[in-house]
């Protein structure tokens, strides 16, 4: 359909210039989780960038708004217990 580029922010983090006092962008995790799932081919590795998302968001004290994120680290956190 021509789409080349689309805007996001790791684990949702930055604030949105358009709208004031927008919490933030969507986070990338979600976007190339939902390309993947529809068969878009990203070349970006999920397993990395969610890795390179808990850096930061530990980094500034701040709890990821990826939806991605947050869902895959409970799936692992429950993996762990058994």
């Amino acid at each position: 359909m021509g789409i080349n580029t689309v805007g996001s922010s790791i684990s949702g983090l930055e604030g949105c210039p358009y709208a004031k006092g927008a919490s933030g962008n969507v986070a990338t995790e979600d976007v190339v989780y939902l390309l993947n799932g529809i068969g878009v081919k990203t070349n970006v590795d999920l397993g990395k960038l969610l890795l390179a998302g808990d850096f930061i968001c530990k980094h500034l004290g701040r709890q990821s708004n990826s939806q991605t994120a947050i869902a895959l680290s409970k799936k692992t956190a429950n993996a762990s217990k058994l």
